[in-house]
Formats: C-alpha cells, structure tokens, sequence
C-alpha cells in the first residue's frame, strides 16, 4: 500500500467515497455518479485509448468497486486489469464482486504497483472539498506524472469541466480549463494528444498517445 500517512488530501477524499458507497452500494451514485447511462458514456470516451485487438493490460486509478471492468469486458476477450482505489471499503467490494475473474486484481494504494500498456482516471480530479484551486491542481499533475510513468502506450482521464454552465457548479468540485490541460499535456507527455470535449456531459476526456 503507497497511501501516504499524512496525505489529508488523500484521506479526505477516500472517507468522500466511502460514505458514498455505504449510502448507495456498488452503483454509478455509489462512486458519485449521476447513473448508468452517463457511466457508460463516459467509460467509452476514456477507452478510445485503446486501440489494439491484441491482448492489452490496464491499470483503473480510482477504480470504485471495479465497474470499469465490467465494460472492458463487454467489449474485449483478452486483457489484463489492476484497479486501484485509495479507499480500503472499495477495494474490498470490489475483490468480493470480481472473485474467481482471473483477469482481475485489486490493490489499496495511490498509484499502480506495475507498468500497464493503459492507464485509465475517471473521476478522480472532481471532487477537491475545501482544497484550494492551487492544492488540487498540484494534486492533478502529481497523478498525470504517475499515469504517465505507469503507462507503456498512453492514458486516458476525465476532468469536469470549467465551461460548465454557471448555476450547475458547486463549490466543492473542481473544473478544470480543457485548453490549458490540453497544451500541458502535449508539452509535457507526447505529441498525439486528443481532447474530448463533445459528448453531451460538463466534462471532457484527455487522451494521452505515447510514440
């Protein structure tokens, strides 16, 4: 396990979620998700990094209760799965839903234990509670470089959105400039980077293709 001991931040968020999934269980609003069908939505925009047939490993930061599994097997035979999730009641759910799914595994940590060829964060960067614009954003390239440093051939991520309609934003989440992600990412991690930002919710998708 690399939680850090004193990481507040960290600690803030895993109890955000925990209190989540004890109140809605092993559901979209269980990881603070308005429902399936916008999961699902988003879930296909962060898996178009993926772009092989061929057997493929991912490693799911902020993995909740594993739902990301779930879609990847519904739409590919052959890979390999790590989720990662900083709260010890989501792990535990999840190695209980996904017993005997060889492809699985589960860790209680902060980052990846191993190198994947993806890397997938959806929903990790939105809700900052009482941090800062300054503290969270450090947080968010902090974990880019960590994606990064895990991944073989790319990563994917999804941030809300600071385009989001005025009356809809709430204090506590954080939305990020989809521009100024965009060229930090492309300055920083690769030339073929994709910005997502048409698919109906107040957020966009960052796709991060390694040479």
């Amino acid at each position: 396990m690399t939680i850090p001991a004193n990481n507040a931040l960290l600690s803030e968020v895993a109890e955000y979620y925990s209190e989540k999934l004890a109140k809605y269980g092993q559901s979209p609003r269980g990881v603070d998700w308005n429902g399936e069908e916008s999961q699902t939505l988003r879930f296909g925009q962060l898996c178009k990094i993926i772009d092989t047939q061929n057997p493929f490993s991912v490693n799911d930061l902020g993995c909740g209760y594993g739902a990301l599994y779930d879609f990847l097997a519904g739409m590919y035979e052959t890979f390999s799965y790590t989720g990662i999730d900083i709260a010890e009641n989501m792990i535990h759910a999840a190695q209980l839903r996904y017993q005997g799914h060889f492809q699985a595994r589960f860790v209680l940590s902060s980052e990846p234990d191993q190198i994947a060829d993806y890397s997938i964060a959806s929903g990790i960067f939105n809700v900052r509670l009482g941090r800062s614009d300054s503290e969270w954003q450090s947080y968010l390239e902090t974990t880019l470089d960590v994606m990064d440093k895990t991944s073989r051939l790319g990563f994917a991520f999804n941030c809300l959105t600071s385009y989001s309609d005025p009356d809809k934003m709430r204090d506590y989440l954080y939305y990020a400039n989809a521009c100024s992600l965009f060229d930090y990412c492309k300055r920083r991690y690769a030339k073929n980077i994709a910005l997502l930002h048409d698919y109906g919710l107040y957020e966009f998708t960052l796709l991060v293709r390694k040479a």
